[in-house]
């Protein structure tokens, strides 16, 4: 039954040296032109973050979300979502672009999403540096919850390679899948924790907002954005809510399954679709 999962699970660790090379490359060959180089991972970042303090921490500072500063927790969400947005797109979009290059070759196409998104977390590392360093200087003391935040880079890493194995190959097969996706993440933006606190349905709407939340949370970012916050500012433990977490794993494996199974049937026709 799992025999396509295993199939691409095993191209993925067979070939792993050579996904490293192949991401360090791509992202060395972004910004090779550029006369700061690979300076512009750190500075690109840097500038986002700076942004939105000076818009969302001076200018609008709102109003303390639980007794966290506003910008602090905006910019726990934001950051993974500066990762999570472009990896979706361009990931899903890898194998429509790549496919003509390595038809002829010994290379299994289920690497190319896997290569994007392993080139775009070089500069999600990076943030993340950063991101502790405005925390840490917001008075935030380390805690135990904070090692969490290794189960909640796995559930993303996850979650971001099984989908972009099913939308990898949808996009390749219906390429107005990929121009629905990008308005789709757009929309995410405003759909997920990043930018508001959905908490605030129930005050606005008490008879709607638990219902309306509970819909919210059937989105799988919304498990790791508010994943990374209970880590970051100690706030639960990722065990103490087993049903949102057995969800969570449940759709995982449904999309790696079907992800799978739709790639490895298509990927022999995939120049067909060119």
């Amino acid at each position: 039954m799992f025999k396509e999962v295993w199939k691409v699970l095993k191209e993925q660790y067979e070939y792993r040296d050579l996904i490293f090379r192949m991401a360090l490359f791509e992202n060395k060959g972004m910004y090779q032109i550029h006369y700061l180089g690979s300076l512009w991972q750190f500075l690109s970042p840097a500038i986002q973050v700076a942004i939105y303090w000076f818009v969302f921490g001076t200018i609008r500072e709102g109003a303390p979300v639980d007794g966290t500063p506003f910008f602090l927790w905006l910019i726990i969400g934001l950051i993974p979502w500066f990762f999570i947005s472009p990896s979706i797109i361009q990931g899903s979009n890898s194998v429509y672009q790549k496919v003509g290059l390595v038809s002829k070759m010994n290379f299994p196409v289920s690497l190319l999403p896997t290569i994007r998104i392993l080139s775009n977390s070089f500069q999600f590392f990076i943030m993340m540096t950063i991101l502790f360093v405005i925390v840490f200087s917001y008075g935030v003391e380390p805690t135990l919850y904070m090692f969490q935040i290794i189960y909640y880079l796995i559930c993303l890493f996850v979650f971001l390679f099984s989908f972009s194995l099913l939308s990898s190959t949808i996009s390749t097969l219906i390429r107005d899948y990929q121009t629905a996706l990008q308005s789709l993440m757009r929309m995410l933006l405003y759909l997920s924790p990043i930018l508001w606190n959905t908490s605030k349905i129930t005050s606005f709407l008490p008879e709607k907002g638990p219902f309306i939340e509970s819909i919210l949370k059937l989105n799988p970012l919304f498990y790791i954005l508010e994943g990374f916050r209970d880590s970051i500012l100690g706030r639960a433990w990722f065990f103490e809510d087993l049903v949102y977490m057995g969800y969570f794993w449940s759709l995982i494996l449904c999309l790696l399954y079907f992800g799978a199974k739709i790639h490895i049937k298509f990927r022999r026709n995939f120049m067909d679709y060119l």
